[in-house]
């Protein structure tokens, strides 16, 4: 009786962890579609105002957000107006795209986004932790979910061919607006080509994680996996660290392991694959 129960102990051990890092798995594609359904409005966003709205003087920056699911970039000039809001269906197709150049005040909504954008951008001129690198620029997501403020920082690059992984920030908010911690996500900037010179294209990739708050993939993985995924055509992504494997598909369905688990299930798969022609022998 003893032992039976020492098993079910274990076992109820392991039944509760796989629901842990399953939960985990949850929270972080969550944010990280969150971050990509952002991101995507202002890729489309920026080129459709851009086009259509001559006074470039006049403005001031820009941020997405969702309002009741629907996903809008808007425009602002340098006096805190918005001059420009785009909004998308589903599947953001610019040409189903609604713009509308009105000249408005910010909604209550959009107040917070806006105030928590321009803090951020106050830290990062000041900040010396965050850095950009040659060819790239810093982008400011904010988002606002489950009643939580933060503004993540991800690196755009305007070189062709590679994918930009790292030197990413997330900057986290009160409920006055005001910054309680500013962190790094990945230790450095990590760049992958779409197209290698011996290899050719492409299918997937892997890189590792050393920040020990941060050592699952990270929302701004998924994004940025999820916004150039139409470009790479990455079949899916792993990263590694010394506690967690997180393996990414392109059906966005994601699964994070134990570092210790993922090495002894890769074990047995090649043990297995090594006596199996074995096996098949001996039937003969």
């Amino acid at each position: 009786m003893k032992h039976l129960l020492i098993v079910l102990a274990v076992l109820f051990s392991f039944f509760v962890k796989a629901q842990n890092l399953e939960k985990l798995s949850k929270e972080i594609n969550d944010e990280g579609i969150a971050l990509y359904r952002s991101e995507m409005a202002s890729w489309n966003g920026t080129d459709i105002f851009i086009e259509n709205y001559k006074n470039r003087e006049n403005i001031g920056g820009y941020f997405s957000y969702l309002d009741n699911g629907i996903p809008k970039c808007l425009f602002f000039s340098k006096t805190e107006k918005v001059i420009g809001t785009i909004s998308f269906p589903a599947n953001y197709n610019p040409k189903d795209a609604k713009l509308d150049l009105t000249e408005r005040n910010f909604t209550p909504q959009e107040t917070e986004y806006f105030t928590i954008r321009q803090n951020a951008l106050k830290i990062i001129k000041n900040d010396i932790i965050f850095k950009v690198y040659k060819d790239t620029s810093l982008n400011i997501v904010p988002l606002i979910r489950n009643n939580v403020r933060k503004v993540y920082v991800l690196t755009g690059s305007s070189a062709g061919n590679i994918v930009v992984f790292g030197n990413d920030y997330l900057i986290t908010f009160d409920h006055n607006n005001e910054a309680i911690n500013v962190e790094k996500l990945h230790n450095s900037m990590i760049v992958q080509k779409i197209n290698d010179e011996k290899i050719g294209q492409t299918i997937s990739g892997v890189h590792s994680h050393v920040i020990e708050n941060w050592q699952t993939i990270t929302p701004t993985d998924i994004c940025t996996l999820m916004l150039y995924q139409k470009f790479t055509g990455w079949e899916g992504y792993t990263t590694v660290s010394k506690k967690f494997v997180s393996i990414w598909n392109s059906n966005n369905k994601l699964v994070i392991m134990k570092t210790e688990n993922f090495k002894d299930m890769t074990e047995n798969i090649l043990r297995n694959k090594k006596e199996k022609p074995q096996s098949e022998n001996k039937e003969k």
